[in-house]
C-alpha cells in the first residue's frame, strides 16, 4: 500500500514538473516568449525581452529599504502646498452612474472643467516613484508613490488621468516636487486629478469605484493627520533642499554644503 502511495506522490510530481517545463516553453498572449525561473529572479510567466507589469507589483526587500520617511503632507494641487483647489468629488462617496464608491479625491483647480488641463501636479510628501505609465485608456497616465509613515507604516499616494508624467520609475521625489501635469485619461472625462493613498506595500492599481474601502485611506484626512504648519504657513520639504539629482536618484543622496556641517555644529 505504502509503495502504491509512494508511486502516485512521484507521478505527481513528474506532473508538475512537466506542466511546468511545458508551460515555460510556450508564448503569452501578447506574442512575448516566456522565461522560466531559472532564468532570473523573476515571477514565472514574466514576459521575457519586456518590462515587467508594475501595475501589480510587490516591493522588494531592497526598494522597500529605500522608501523615505514622509513627516508631512500636502494636497497635490493649486500650488505646492495646496492652495487654490478644490474637490470635485470627495472620497467614498456613491457615485450611481459608475456603480461604487469613490476610491480617492477628484481635485480641481478654481476653474473646473478643462481650465486645469496642464496643471501641475505635486508630490503630497517625500516619496519612492514605484510606478510611472499607462496602465489602461481609461486611468490615462498614473504616478505611484510609496513613503513611509513616522509609525513605520508604508503607504502609497496615486495620481491618475494625468496628461503628462514628469518623474520616472526609481526616483527619489520631494514633497512639492512636480511629477505630472492634469490631464483627461485621454479625453474620458473633464481634467481633475484623480488622487488616493493606500495602506500597501505593493503596486495595486485597481479601479476608481468600489462597494468596499479595502486598503483605501481618506486622503484629506492622511494629510491633515501629516501636515505640519498652519492653515496660512509654508513648510518646505528637507528632502528638496538635502538631496541633487544623480544619475542613480533613488539610489544616491549627495548632500549640499555636506563639507561645512562640522562648522555648524561650533
Amino acid at each position: 500500500m505504502k509503495r502504491y502511495r509512494l508511486l502516485i506522490v512521484l507521478i505527481l510530481a513528474a506532473g508538475v514538473i512537466g506542466f511546468g517545463i511545458w508551460r515555460s516553453s510556450k508564448t503569452a498572449a501578447g506574442g512575448a516568449e516566456l522565461i522560466g525561473f531559472q532564468d532570473f529572479d523573476a515571477p514565472l510567466e514574466m514576459p521575457k525581452g519586456g518590462a515587467p507589469d508594475m501595475r501589480f507589483h510587490f516591493l522588494s526587500a531592497w526598494e522597500a529599504y529605500q522608501v523615505p520617511t514622509v513627516t508631512s503632507m500636502d494636497t497635490p494641487m493649486g500650488s505646492e502646498n495646496g492652495a487654490l483647489v478644490y474637490n470635485a468629488q470627495k472620497f467614498f462617496e456613491m457615485n450611481e452612474k459608475r456603480g461604487g464608491h469613490h476610491t480617492g479625491d477628484d481635485l480641481n483647480g478654481i476653474g473646473g472643467m478643462n481650465s486645469d488641463l496642464g496643471d501641475p501636479v505635486f508630490a503630497a510628501g517625500d516619496g519612492l516613484v514605484v510606478y510611472a505609465g499607462e496602465p489602461s485608456p481609461g486611468w490615462g497616465n498614473v504616478v505611484v508613490l510609496a513613503h513611509r509613515r513616522p509609525d513605520g507604516e508604508q503607504i502609497h499616494s496615486m495620481y491618475a488621468h494625468l496628461l503628462q508624467i514628469n518623474t520616472r520609475l526609481g526616483e527619489l521625489v520631494a514633497r512639492g516636487e512636480k511629477i505630472g501635469s492634469v490631464g483627461t485619461a485621454n479625453g474620458y472625462y473633464p481634467a481633475h486629478l484623480h488622487f488616493e493613498i493606500r495602506k500597501s506595500d505593493g503596486v495595486d492599481i485597481g479601479s476608481g469605484y468600489t462597494s468596499m474601502p479595502l486598503n483605501r485611506l481618506n486622503p484629506q484626512q492622511v494629510i491633515d493627520a501629516l501636515h505640519d504648519s498652519g492653515a496660512d504657513g509654508i513648510s518646505p520639504s528637507y528632502l528638496k533642499y538635502a538631496s541633487v539629482e544623480a544619475e542613480l536618484p533613488w539610489t544616491t543622496i549627495e548632500m549640499k554644503n555636506a563639507e561645512k556641517m562640522p562648522q555648524l555644529e561650533k
